[in-house]
């Protein structure tokens, strides 16, 4: 075969090659290609490399075979020719196409399936949770009885206040299903953790970094961490507007005093639900460790309002909860919304997928038949 014509040829088959990948990708997602957002696309670079997989194997392997030293090529000249001979570039065909399937797979292409506004049923809420530093003290529970399926604890290590609130939240999180979620953490100020939304996964990380000490918990500042959930609520369009508030002391400090917060949420329809974890009684506080390394606990008392969080929850039309252990910090959380009234809102929602399997596919397969010609049809000797 002359060398115009192999190059012919070899071109063909590297577009009959990529025709055939393209098969699977299209069959299965049609047009979705033709709107796909690359999320990695400092891996279509890597591209450029494909021009030169496929010379190396297809012209360049003439420079590679060995030779033989003949006396006369008569013999030769005079021998079978078969159809392998014309496909011997076909190995270094389809590995290179199978290489532009791999990088466009590892490019990771996401195709949007539909982004739509729908009406849900819902409430909207504000979780609001102390972070002070009293909330390092031990509640008593078995973390087998704790929602969801919890890691062992560290030998002597016992739960304290924040860690089982934590654990309570993500549950409750989880279990809504269209209800739009915002957090509020507080100890000496407050802070907006996050809008009230509806991404779950967001919310369960969020909660889940939460830790004692990124914030200033040398004192409590309900007023605050109310009168803040009450301004993300004020613009909401839910007939049902609720503020949960989980506390383990007494209101010490913040500008905003815990009356007029209560006033505030009011004027935006909330109804506050207080939890309050804990009593008056002396608890176990974590004081460091001893010279084995085990936790070193001391007994200390904090003050608590429950009289406070009562007015709270009664003069906005809500309920104030005690919780002295976990497992009635899970139930007074479950059941504070199943009698509210549910309202409708538009939510916007977007579905993605990943599309990088239908490129894999093709991919793994031509490295795949590359291969079997190697081994079996097109083998060379020696």
């Amino acid at each position: 075969m002359s060398r115009p014509a192999r190059i012919a040829v070899a071109a063909g088959a590297t577009l009959a090659a990529l025709a055939l990948g393209l098969v699977y990708p299209w069959l299965a997602r049609g047009d979705a290609w033709l709107a796909v957002t690359w999320q990695h696309l400092w891996v279509l670079p890597l591209l450029v490399v494909v021009p030169v997989v496929w010379w190396w194997g297809t012209f360049g392997q003439d420079g590679r075979s060995p030779r033989l030293r003949i006396g006369s090529v008569a013999p030769l000249l005079k021998g079978p020719r078969g159809l392998r001979t014309h496909l011997r570039d076909l190995p270094g065909v389809l590995r290179a196409v199978a290489l532009v399937f791999l990088v466009a797979a590892l490019a990771r292409p996401v195709s949007v399936l539909h982004d739509q506004g729908r009406d849900e049923k819902g409430i909207d809420i504000m979780l609001v949770m102390d972070l002070s530093g009293s909330m390092r003290a031990v509640l008593d529970s078995d973390p087998k009885g704790l929602p969801g399926q919890q890691q062992p604890l560290p030998k002597g290590k016992r739960l304290t206040r924040i860690d089982t609130a934590k654990i309570v939240v993500k549950d409750f999180i989880n279990r809504r299903k269209a209800d739009r979620i915002g957090v509020i953490v507080f100890g000496k100020s407050a802070y907006v953790l996050s809008p009230p939304t509806l991404d779950y996964q967001l919310l369960t990380r969020l909660v889940s970094k939460m830790t004692l000490g990124v914030i200033d918990g040398n004192a409590t500042a309900i007023g605050d961490a109310i009168g803040a959930a009450a301004a993300r609520l004020r613009r909401s369009d839910a007939k049902s507007k609720v503020i949960i508030l989980l506390t383990d002391g007494d209101s010490n400090a913040g500008l905003v005093s815990p009356e007029y917060a209560t006033h505030l949420a009011t004027s935006v329809g909330a109804r506050v639900y207080t939890i309050q974890i804990g009593n008056e009684d002396e608890v176990d506080v974590e004081d460091g460790t001893d010279l084995f390394g085990q936790p070193v606990y001391v007994r200390r008392r904090y003050p608590v309002n429950p009289t406070l969080l009562q007015n709270i929850a009664r003069d906005t039309g809500g309920t104030s909860f005690i919780a002295t252990d976990g497992k009635a910090l899970a139930d007074s959380m479950h059941g504070v919304l199943d009698h509210l009234e549910r309202t409708r809102f538009e939510s916007s929602v977007a579905t993605y997928e990943d599309l990088f399997a239908f490129l894999l596919v093709p991919g793994v397969f031509l490295v795949a038949l590359d291969a079997l010609l190697r081994a079996w049809l097109l083998r060379r000797f020696p």
